[in-house]
């Protein structure tokens, strides 16, 4: 077991002058709506405030090593972060991502069970795990809030076994799109506005199974079709959702729920 602490050791964002935010109160933040604090009451917010604070790290960055002693919990705020897992013959897996509003660390847990790494520049609002549990069991909203995030996270997890054990290589770069694009639209963007790709093409072949060349040959041919559109390697924009949906092997009926 990992000596190690999950304690990020960077400077405080507000005194980082190269850091991508500074959000200043909860109140302006920009995953207030979703994320672990979102059904937070003033007074409730104001306990939150009180004991968070900011930390950056770069795109490559390790957050959390396996086995380290989870001292923090924390909420992505803005950036992308992978989650993977390695086994004893040095094979690694990534296993998931973690985008705006999502959660690292459990309550309760006292070791990490999986490496957690910034893809891209990634900023945290962080709060001690120890003062954050105890304040869990007086703020029945932060639970409750966490609670559905667990259930949303399983959720997706099924969908995502889905997707590895049956969808085409056409269907999963599709999903994996659409995934982003809803995401990107949660935290503020629109559904005519571009986003940015996180991944690059190899990262994309690891998380799906898939190899460089069959990703690289279906965005291709998700281009070629205008089913998307790029400009560059990384900014994308879908003209029509319900066709990238479609593409996704997804019910065009279903709602766009974000995962």
């Amino acid at each position: 077991m990992s000596n190690r602490s999950f304690t990020p050791n960077l400077p405080d964002l507000h005194a980082d002058a190269g850091a991508p935010l500074n959000i200043g109160k909860c109140s302006d933040c920009p995953i207030r709506h979703n994320a672990v604090c979102s059904r937070c009451e003033p007074d409730e917010l104001q306990q939150l405030e009180d004991i968070k604070y900011y930390r950056s790290f770069a795109p490559g960055q390790p957050i959390i090593w396996r086995g380290d002693r989870m001292e923090h919990v924390a909420s992505v705020v803005s950036g992308v972060a992978s989650i993977s897992q390695s086994m004893e013959d040095g094979r690694t897996q990534m296993v998931g991502l973690l985008m705006g509003s999502d959660f690292i660390g459990r309550p309760g847990r006292e070791y990490a069970a999986f490496d957690v790494t910034a893809v891209s520049a990634v900023t945290l609002c962080c709060f001690r795990r120890r003062p954050f549990e105890t304040l869990i069991a007086s703020t029945p909203n932060v639970a409750r809030r966490l609670l559905e995030m667990a259930l949303d996270e399983l959720d997706a997890a099924r969908e995502w076994m889905l997707l590895l054990g049956r969808k085409t290589a056409r269907e999963k770069i599709a999903s994996l799109l659409l995934l982003i694009a809803r995401r990107s639209r949660a935290q503020g963007g629109t559904q005519s506005a571009p986003f940015e790709l996180p991944l690059t093409r190899e990262m994309m072949g690891n998380y799906l199974g898939l190899t460089l060349e069959t990703v690289s040959r279906q965005i291709s041919a998700l281009k070629a079709e205008g089913i998307i559109e790029m400009d560059g390697n990384r900014a994308i924009w879908v003209p029509n959702m319900a066709r990238l949906r479609r593409e996704a092997g997804d019910d065009d009926a279903a709602p766009e729920a974000v995962r």
